[in-house]
């Protein structure tokens, strides 16, 4: 299925971002960047900072998670994890919502990243900076068959926990 149609995974639509989203996944990205657990962007990014840094042309890829009356739920991008000799290899980002976050969402964005980077004819997909305590998104990560291949310790400063590592996380694709 081409990547700009619409998928759906149980009550979740998955589609390809388009611009006029911005005005919808800008607030996500503030309110996840604001709460200081997950991300290291600084909080005080414009909408053309924020659209530059996660809607990024292809061969990345910026999807959206909405429920059936359209309402934006979530948001993930994919792309090479590298340049060049490493552009084999994909990488991916997600931001849900705090308001939809426990009803699947994230599993949703993951699964279609997935199968998109494994469409794409990725190898494999890395994150390079999953937050340790953020226990969410590494218990997902596992049950999809990422393992954790090193952390990195005190590189993430949690607004509630201090300094704490960051996982290196792989899976295998195809």
């Amino acid at each position: 299925m081409p990547g700009n149609l619409a998928r759906h995974t149980a009550n979740v639509q998955i589609r390809d971002a388009k611009p006029a989203d911005l005005p919808v996944i800008a607030p996500i990205f503030r309110e996840i960047v604001a709460d200081g657990e997950t991300y290291a962007y600084p909080e005080d990014l414009t909408d053309a900072q924020i659209a530059a840094a996660w809607m990024e042309p292809p061969p990345a890829r910026c999807i959206v998670a909405y429920a059936a009356d359209g309402t934006i739920l979530g948001t993930a991008k994919a792309g090479p994890n590298r340049p060049g000799r490493g552009d084999h290899i994909a990488t991916a980002s997600f931001m849900v919502s705090p308001t939809a976050q426990g009803q699947g969402v994230g599993r949703a964005l993951a699964e279609e990243v997935l199968r998109w980077a494994t469409d794409q004819g990725y190898a494999a997909m890395q994150f390079n900076a999953v937050v340790e305590t953020n226990m969410g998104a590494v218990a997902l990560w596992e049950q999809l068959g990422f393992r954790i291949l090193t952390t990195v310790p005190g590189t993430f400063r949690s607004r509630h926990h201090g300094p704490v590592g960051l996982h290196v996380m792989f899976r295998e694709l195809g």
